[in-house]
């Protein structure tokens, strides 16, 4: 761990980051070393279907044909 590649950012004091570099990056964690991004797709609006226009077509051809549910 002492031997591993520093960080190359500057602190508000102006000093050099004392942490270690993350691997493949020239910057430790706290200074954007390994940056994921945003996750893939949105699961807050993932919606069930259940109100879908397919979902709503299949009930409506169930009530009408008396069908129950």
């Amino acid at each position: 761990m002492a031997k591993a590649p520093r960080c190359l950012a500057k602190t508000r004091k102006g000093t050099a980051c004392q942490s270690p570099a993350v691997k493949g990056s020239k910057r430790c964690r706290m200074h954007g070393g390994k940056g994921s991004g945003a996750p893939k797709g949105n699961s807050n609006a993932l919606m069930h279907g259940a109100r879908s226009a397919n979902a709503r077509e299949v009930l409506d051809l169930i009530r009408r044909l008396g069908l129950p549910d």
